[in-house]
């Protein structure tokens, strides 16, 4: 899952958060770099990330892509699915998804020692809102961008965004149908800590 997936999942209180997102940033063992807590919400996003990467519904939904695309198919996945989140956020979460969102920013803007990837990119995600314009399907262009520029072969997503819109049908179905299985999984997960 992506961004606004893992906030969603990961718990509410402010080092939660701040794990559910340090989980992209940080790797390797934790072993006390940081607080209990947000090293408790880094190892759920890890967890998270193994459920979702062997589910029978996100393995149906990555075979959907080309052959040729298999290695990018994963990124792209997460990435549709945080705008299925987005774009239906009443359907799964209590609160609405600007109230959530400004939330997060808070807890982000707040924190004075972000790893230091995130610390450069947590300004501009709130400044840009880019959990809110995940709802919108175009932005997924620039996103793609973004990513394609981090990628040591940035053609690898040449051409992603027309397969996303060819498949959108097929893989939002695949979305909703994967992630209550999703959120039942990280509950129980908190739950048990």
């Amino acid at each position: 899952m992506n961004y606004l997936a893992h906030l969603h999942l990961g718990g509410q209180q402010p080092a939660q958060l701040l794990g559910s997102l340090y989980g992209d940033f940080v790797k390797g063992p934790l072993v006390g770099r940081y607080p209990a807590d947000i090293e408790a919400a880094i190892r759920l996003h890890r967890r998270i990330d193994v459920f979702t990467d062997s589910h029978p519904r996100v393995l149906l939904a990555k075979a959907r892509f080309p052959a040729e695309r298999r290695r990018t198919a994963g990124i792209l996945l997460d990435l549709f699915f945080d705008h299925c989140l987005a774009l239906h956020w009443q359907d799964y979460a209590d609160e609405p998804l600007q109230v959530f969102t400004t939330r997060v920013y808070g807890v982000l803007l707040r924190e004075p020692e972000l790893p230091e990837r995130l610390a450069f990119v947590a300004p501009r995600m709130a400044a840009q809102d880019w959990l809110g314009s995940y709802r919108e399907f175009a932005v997924l262009e620039r996103v793609l961008l973004g990513m394609s520029r981090r990628l040591s072969r940035p053609q690898m997503l040449d051409g992603a965004l027309y397969e996303l819109e060819a498949l959108y049908q097929p893989l939002s179905e695949d979305f909703r149908l994967f992630y209550p299985d999703l959120q039942a999984f990280a509950r129980m997960q908190i739950d048990s800590a």
